[in-house]
């Protein structure tokens, strides 16, 4: 879907300023137990995956996604999984929140419960595919025009542009199916090199730069092998 976590190849965010690398990890301790809260939660308790993480991350709104900084935004994406999952239920943080500055608020109702049954079918997200890939190293690909309505891994900026096959990397589980217990639909991934002006036109300064993308996203350029 597209979201304010597509933000890649977007314009009027400013520089990027790089951390310093003399900063501790969390800034905060809240920082680490948000960290380990998450992990514990996407397998363990909400039954959910990364890729439905992920899911979670590109659902929030821009001031969820944006205003309370990086461990925030995983802090809401968790809350939204937890709800997802039946975990918690609708508006139970805010309810408790104000709770506990004082005013009488009823517990939401609890819902009926909703946590996934999946298992994966091997560790991490490697798989092993039969068929062949579909293109070849030095091929002309095109990434598809397609804006898909749930979770996908292909950035709008590169959508409906033209690329050549660098590397055929390892197969993996797909997350557009994944990340919504789908199946997990192993398929090759190309890292596709794109240069700076197919995509942001003849004004960009010169540069090339590559991404990974699974062989659905991208169709063979016409005239190309």
């Amino acid at each position: 879907m597209d979201g304010i976590a597509d933000m890649g190849g977007t314009l009027g965010w400013g520089l990027v300023h790089p951390p310093d690398p003399s900063e501790p990890v969390f800034a905060q301790r809240w920082q680490s137990r948000t960290f380990a809260l998450t992990l514990m939660s996407i397998g363990r308790v909400s039954g959910r995956n990364m890729d439905a993480f992920r899911h979670a991350l590109e659902r929030l709104d821009r001031a969820a996604y944006l205003d309370e900084g990086y461990y925030g935004r995983w802090l809401n994406a968790t809350e939204l999984m937890l709800t997802d999952s039946a975990i918690l239920s609708p508006g139970a943080v805010e309810a408790r929140a104000r709770a506990l500055r004082g005013e009488d608020v009823p517990e939401p109702p609890i819902p009926e419960p909703n946590k996934p049954d999946y298992q994966p079918t091997g560790p991490g997200s490697l798989r092993t595919v039969d068929t062949a890939p579909a293109f070849a190293v030095g091929q002309r690909v095109r990434a598809k025009d397609i804006s898909p309505a749930g979770h996908t891994r292909l950035p709008g900026y590169i959508r409906g542009h033209t690329g050549v096959v660098e590397i055929i990397q390892p197969a993996a589980l797909l997350p557009d199916t994944h990340a919504h217990f789908q199946g997990e639909n192993p398929q090759h991934v190309y890292s596709v090199r794109f240069e700076s002006r197919e995509l942001w036109g003849d004004d960009a300064e010169p540069f090339a730069l590559t991404i990974e993308l699974f062989e659905s996203y991208l169709y063979a350029e016409e005239g190309s092998r």
